[in-house]
């Protein structure tokens, strides 16, 4: 330790159930951390408290899900030790990985040169072999980048590729066996070069472990002391390779069943949930103490999360005064929403808060649209965290390119897009199709001579071009969209994009937004100003035109450039983007049942406990403020429909923990 420093320092600075966690005995220990209770804290002060009894640090393997995490935690250790925190082995799971494997590699037959492909370098050795096999050809294969998150998927869950494609993507089953072939010869290519992706480490890992003895115990013998941060986000490798290390000494998890909301990504609950059955014996310790929200914040995070059964029995405990009870505010419609919460961060602002304080959280990003839309009419300043803004996804794209070449056949790179999102049309195709649009316009398309010089395999997805092109005749941009998804789009997302539904719930939003547009040369004006708005004002999106209420004063912005602190904006974000952050305030959108949880979510379904685990996490980011807002109709083509409060809300509502706001036009 510091000078002056001792473990008496240590105890002072943590709470009862903080020091039970870090002068906690060696063993199997499962320390369930609620929101905001000092899990970090925790963790950081037990590794200090190691080395200060005399661990050596390489003794010591502290596993995290982001390099930031293991940054921040090793700073810490470092000032709190004053031991050089390079010698532990701490970081992510593949950064332990790896330099297990630089380290012992060769007993396996890897060269201790390997060179780490990247996602991107990885993604693109995979399309070369997809297409070295004749994959693309094949009806049902994913796209290279979809592709790759199935068996990444199936290489986290310890799953055969059969298995992992039947529980996490049954639409690509009747391509299994090309997938397989794929597969096989991706890790041929990748051994011939002596290359490993990111899931090589992994698998690498677990074989050193299981076909050397010696040296896995070695490694179990130096890791005295295993450390996992975020235990309810980790896979089944992940989490035998830790077990595996931990063999023969100390093992503490660290994570919250109640924050477990990335099962897309391998992560398995109950890996902690039967973490004691694993384990018989094992220590179970909890952090409830809540240092970041007010009472009421945390009473109704409380209040929602015990309607879930598959937990660890905890109540969160505030160590903060009281504060205002959050608010349900009751609103018309997604139109109304933006304009709330655009008012309310105005007032927020002007009554003393920074911009940096506020967060918008939503579990859709389509939510965001028309928040979007106002923020931009009055100059706010936000920043969307969950991802490009709107226009900017490669989807959205896509869906106007097709309105584009419609609106001027000349449009040569809108042309290209639309090209490239019918598999078959290569490169030489496009270019011969281009230049004949050049010059004949959209007549050429069919032009039998023109079909003649094309490979065979570009003539049935023109043939398709041909026909949706046609087909397109409704009479707003927003008809047209629709056309374009259900004659194309949809089926061209489920093949490309792992998410493809929350896309296409953006798209739908899309076509929502555009039938506000008289034609589509309208809209597609306006979308083209989007690159001219300056990232400071906010906005990705222009105006609709409509005309002013009567008696409404012309738009003005209220936070001009020099309000805002430099640099300083809102944040919009998705929840599962949110997970580990905090704000003073926050705004939570679209709690209507269908839009949050999702539709297609089953009551008492194991999915239906994973929304409500994201609707805890969305409420403990706040610390002062919650806002929850929920529409009361959702348009649709000209119908107005009415929506049900969230189940969440209604879970609530008999002895509601939130003050009603009603907010009226």
């Amino acid at each position: 330790m510091r000078s002056g420093a001792g473990l008496r320092d240590l105890e002072s600075a943590l709470d009862e159930e903080q020091r039970a966690v870090v002068f906690a005995p060696p063993g199997r220990t499962l320390v369930i951390a609620g929101a905001g209770s000092g899990k970090t804290r925790a963790l950081t002060f037990r590794v200090a408290r190691l080395l200060a009894a005399g661990v050596p640090p390489d003794g010591i393997l502290l596993a995290t899900f982001t390099n930031r995490a293991a940054r921040e935690m090793l700073g810490r250790v470092e000032e709190l030790s004053g031991v050089d925190g390079r010698a532990m082995w701490a970081g992510t799971f593949h950064h332990v990985a790896n330099r297990v494997l630089r380290t012992y590699g060769g007993r396996i037959g890897l060269d201790p040169r390997y060179g780490l492909l990247d996602r991107d370098d990885a993604r693109e050795l995979l399309a070369r072999c997809a297409d070295d096999e004749g994959g693309r050809r094949v009806r049902g294969m994913p796209a290279p980048g979809l592709l790759q998150g199935v068996l990444s998927l199936a290489t986290a869950t310890s799953l055969p590729l059969d298995g992992a494609l039947a529980l996490h993507s049954p639409r690509f089953r009747d391509a299994a066996k090309a997938i397989g072939r794929i597969a096989d010869r991706f890790q041929r290519r990748k051994a011939e070069m002596g290359l490993c992706d990111f899931d090589d480490l992994l698998v690498l890992w677990k074989l050193l472990l299981v076909e050397c003895d010696d040296v896995r115990r070695e490694l179990a013998e130096r890791f005295r002391h295993v450390l996992v941060d975020e235990f309810q986000d980790a896979s089944r490798l992940q989490v035998e390779l830790m077990e595996r290390s931990a063999e023969a000494g100390d093992l503490m998890a660290v994570g919250d069943d109640a924050q477990s909301i990335y099962r897309f990504r391998g992560a398995e609950l109950d890996l902690l949930l039967d973490f004691p059955r694993r384990h018989p014996g094992a220590r179970l310790l909890k952090l409830q103490s809540n240092y970041r929200s007010t009472p009421e914040i945390v009473a109704l995070a409380n209040r929602s999360i015990a309607h879930n059964r598959r937990r660890h029995e905890k109540v969160l405990r505030a160590t903060r005064a009281a504060g205002e009870l959050p608010s349900l505010v009751v609103l018309a419609d997604a139109r109304q929403q933006a304009e709330f919460v655009a008012a309310r961060v105005e007032e927020l602002v002007q009554g003393g808060r920074h911009l940096g304080e506020l967060a918008v959280l939503y579990r859709s990003h389509a939510h965001s649209l028309e928040l979007q839309v106002e923020l931009t009419r009055r100059r706010v300043p936000y920043r969307v965290r969950s991802g490009p803004r709107f226009f900017e996804q490669a989807h959205i794209k896509d869906a106007t390119a097709f309105l584009r070449v419609v609106a001027n056949p000349r449009d040569e790179l809108a042309w290209s897009r639309v090209l490239r999102l019918f598999p078959g049309i290569g490169p030489a195709a496009a270019s011969t199709i281009l230049l004949a649009i050049a010059r004949d316009g959209l007549a050429a398309l069919a032009d039998p001579a023109l079909v003649r010089t094309l490979p065979r395999g570009a003539r049935p997805p023109l043939g398709r071009l041909c026909r949706l092109l046609d087909s397109l005749d409704g009479p707003g941009p927003g008809d047209l969209l629709r056309q374009v998804i259900a004659g194309h789009y949809r089926e061209h997302a489920a093949s490309v994009f792992d998410n493809a539904n929350a896309r296409l719930d953006d798209l739908a939003q899309l076509a929502l937004y555009a039938d506000r547009y008289p034609t589509t040369e309208r809209l597609l004006t306006d979308l083209a100003l989007v690159a001219s708005v300056r990232a400071d004002h906010g906005g990705d999106l222009p105006v609709p035109p409509h005309p002013p209420k009567p008696g409404e004063p012309p738009s003005e912005a209220v936070l001009p450039d020099g309000d805002a602190a430099p640099g300083e904006r809102l944040t919009l974000t998705t929840i599962h983007q949110a997970k580990g952050l905090e704000w003073s305030v926050v705004f939570l959108l679209q709690l209507s049942d269908g839009h949050f949880p999702p539709a297609v979510t089953r009551h008492g379904s194991p999915e239906e406990e994973e929304e409500r685990r994201l609707f805890h996490v969305a409420v403990t980011r706040a610390r002062d403020l919650l806002h929850l807002c929920q529409p009361e109709f959702a348009e649709h083509a000209g119908t107005r429909t009415r929506l049900l409060p969230s189940r969440f809300l209604a879970e609530l509502a008999a002895a509601p923990p939130y003050q009603r706001w009603q907010v009226t036009r």
